[in-house]
């Protein structure tokens, strides 16, 4: 009875010392590319009567109290560490942590604890890859005004994706499931009116009969769902446009011709009346003798 007693206080120090993670937490694999968003869900909805904690390799990085009243992030619950300045986000309903702008030193273990009655864990393996070279060279474009050109993100569009394209900052695009919407406000439609395409395959965007007016920074959002959804991946694609006018003589210079060669035609013709001024007076000198 004493062997008994004593392995089983054994048995519930070792679960103290070392923490639940080892006893059938769930478990989720991320994968991102780098300067992308990745929030990591918690899947429940809170009733300020839990405490949830965000750990980064066991280093805690964010903690929601119970009452919502206690939000920390990273340099505040861990004095001295800035790793992850101003790029996690939580979400006060549920929990969720969002990393933006990743990096691949952000990959690694993130652990989830909610504490209520009794404790629960969940565990994310996130992976931060290096952008593609591919990715690196389609991000500027060059075309001549009055072209189309088309902004190709080089993804597989999924049923569930959310694509939204802003122009400098403004909503001119977004397909949601099988929905589609061009320029919904009044300086969008102004701007673009009938020169953009949508491709619902690829979330392709093309401008017809370019101008110089459309060069600037264009930005596909691309908002994907796991299947559990219990992870939701945000990408971040990002074209620069430049258009340049038609190849051709600015209206000065056109003038400055025009100038010129009314010049040469008043000295063309200044010097035939002189020549024909000159004949005729050698002919009436011929006469005469």
């Amino acid at each position: 009875m004493k062997k008994i007693i004593t392995f089983l206080l054994g048995y519930i120090c070792l679960f103290f010392l070392h923490g639940s993670s080892g006893f059938g937490a769930d478990e989720e694999s991320v994968s991102v590319t780098e300067g992308d968003s990745v929030t990591l869900h918690t899947g429940v909805k809170t009733n300020q009567q839990e405490e949830v904690i965000w750990y980064f390799n066991d280093t805690r990085i964010a903690r929601i109290s119970g009452d919502l009243s206690l939000i920390c992030t990273d340099v505040q619950c861990n004095e001295g560490t800035e790793r992850f300045r101003d790029r996690l986000k939580l979400d006060h309903q549920t929990g969720s942590l969002t990393i933006m702008n990743t990096r691949t030193t952000d990959s690694g273990v993130y652990k989830l604890v909610i504490i209520k009655s009794s404790s629960s864990e969940k565990i994310f393996r996130v992976a931060v890859n290096d952008v593609p070279a591919a990715r690196q060279d389609e991000k500027t474009k060059s075309v001549v005004e009055g072209q189309s050109v088309t902004l190709d993100p080089g993804v597989t569009k999924n049923p569930n994706d959310v694509m939204v394209w802003h122009f400098n900052e403004t909503l001119i695009a977004e397909i949601t499931g099988d929905q589609s919407k061009i320029c919904t406000d009044d300086e969008c439609k102004e701007r673009f009116r009938d020169r953009l395409k949508l491709d619902h395959q690829t979330g392709s965007l093309t401008i017809t009969d370019t101008r110089t007016t459309d060069s600037g920074d264009y930005k596909l959002l691309i908002s994907s769902s796991s299947s559990s959804s219990i992870v939701v991946v945000t990408s971040l694609k990002s074209f620069n446009i430049s258009i340049t006018a038609v190849p051709g003589l600015s209206p000065a210079a056109v003038g400055g011709i025009c100038v010129a060669l009314l010049l040469v035609v008043c000295v063309v013709g200044g010097l035939a009346i002189r020549k024909r001024v000159c004949m005729q007076q050698n002919n009436q000198e011929n006469n005469v003798l």
